[in-house]
């Protein structure tokens, strides 16, 4: 039976093409490639991809949009014609294959890939993939390569333009990862291929072209922000007015707190924005919205957040209950400050669907016979976290209590 379109129109064949092209234009094209091109009614792509396959289009030709398109409605317009679209290196790398396969289902489409800029780069250099981390940086902000700026690790970065390794050098030179090393890897694939070197805090490299690969071979000073895979980075991390969730406690919250790939966390009350911050960090699909009232710490917050290499957080001033009428619904919700004002719990256990997790931290009298009165309503888990450090004494050392932490945590059934 033919397949169906998207909107039900049952199709004899497939109707795109998505080719992949590389900078060495119709000479790297497969024969299947080619005639597909060559075929279409409708050939879609950038003004550089429609040049390097002039010799080849019949049809009509289209670039796309400015701005660009995410709906894909162009193309979508045109179902059951035969449409080609171009794009570069792998479609499905950080490219319009994967767009458009949120919009037309697989049986619909021909996918002719090229080898990505990052396979290119990892063949020039010798690096094999698997060990080696990828991260595109065209169009976003750089401080998303911070988490994975450790000693020893080699990455490949998609960049936006030829500003974009200077940038990237400038900031890991400030990180203190100064002598680490970066290729320029430009026009990876074409005639006009070239690979360039210098060390971060050296960098000067110059005139380079937009279409670039950045290869780093990261460097660590022992001053250098390194950024902890596990929970519980250290305070000094996170700027803050004392306003902030202590380390080993933020460690034991984010364990109950539980991230699962692609949720969405609600910080209530967020200070420092270091436990939004934290679950981010655990992957890159996570996502916090942290409320916070007051504006100097929600402005402290965004800063936290780009020098943790999460700028994607999400912001909210204002008070609670209040500010968190028409939020996204959350996978799971952390209050730990302001939860006692009236509204606040009942609104947050009101928010969370079916299986959403919600955590509270108590320092004071009042919020913990809030959180004993939740417990015996709906059931959960309490626990109570003390902890003491060493300080000296005189001449000797002796433990200083911290202040207690009673946390209520609670799945939503």
């Amino acid at each position: 039976m033919p397949a169906k379109g998207p909107r039900g129109v049952r199709l004899s064949k497939k109707w795109l093409t998505i080719v992949g092209i590389g900078e060495d234009g119709v000479a790297g094209l497969g024969d299947e490639a080619k005639r597909r091109i060559a075929e279409a009614e409708f050939v879609f792509g950038g003004k550089r991809h429609l040049a390097l396959v002039a010799s080849l289009a019949k049809g009509n030709t289209r670039c796309w949009p400015t701005p660009f398109d995410p709906e894909m409605r162009d193309v979508l317009a045109l179902e059951g014609k035969n449409v080609c679209v171009l794009a570069s290196g792998d479609p499905f790398f950080h490219g319009v294959g994967a767009t458009l396969a949120r919009k037309v289902r697989p049986e619909q489409m021909l996918v002719l890939p090229a080898p990505s800029s990052v396979s290119l780069a990892a063949c020039r250099l010798g690096w094999a993939l698997q060990d080696v981390e990828t991260i595109s940086l065209h169009g976003r902000p750089i401080d998303l390569i911070r988490p994975l700026l450790h000693p020893g690790a080699r990455i490949l970065a998609l960049s936006s333009d030829g500003d974009a390794p200077a940038a990237i050098a400038r900031l890991l030179t400030e990180l203190d990862f100064g002598a680490s090393a970066l290729t320029v890897l430009e026009a990876l694939g074409g005639p006009h291929e070239t690979l360039r070197s210098a060390r971060a805090d050296a960098f000067d490299l110059e005139n380079i072209n937009p279409l670039n690969v950045l290869a780093l071979e990261i460097e660590a000073t022992p001053d250098a922000r390194i950024l902890s895979l596990a929970s519980g980075l250290a305070d000094h991390l996170f700027e803050h007015d004392g306003q902030i969730t202590k380390r080993e406690v933020r460690a034991i919250t984010l364990s109950v707190l539980a991230p699962r790939r692609g949720e969405l966390l609600w910080d209530i009350g967020a200070g420092s924005g270091s436990v939004g911050i934290e679950w981010m960090l655990a992957h890159p699909s996570l996502r916090t919205i942290a409320i916070e009232a007051d504006p100097t710490r929600a402005a402290r917050i965004r800063h936290n957040a780009a020098a943790c290499g999460v700028p994607g957080l999400i912001v909210v001033e204002g008070s609670a209950p209040k500010a968190l009428a028409r939020l996204e619904t959350p996978d799971a919700i952390f209050i730990g400050g302001g939860g006692s004002d009236a509204g606040v719990l009942e609104n947050a256990i009101k928010a969370l669907s079916a299986g959403g997790r919600l955590v509270v931290n108590a320092v004071t009298l009042e919020m913990e016979t809030l959180l004993l009165e939740q417990h015996t309503k709906h059931g959960g888990d309490l626990i109570r976290i003390a902890l003491s450090r060493a300080s000296p004494v005189g001449t000797m050392q002796a433990w200083r209590p911290a202040m207690p932490v009673m946390q209520w945590s609670w799945v939503k059934p």
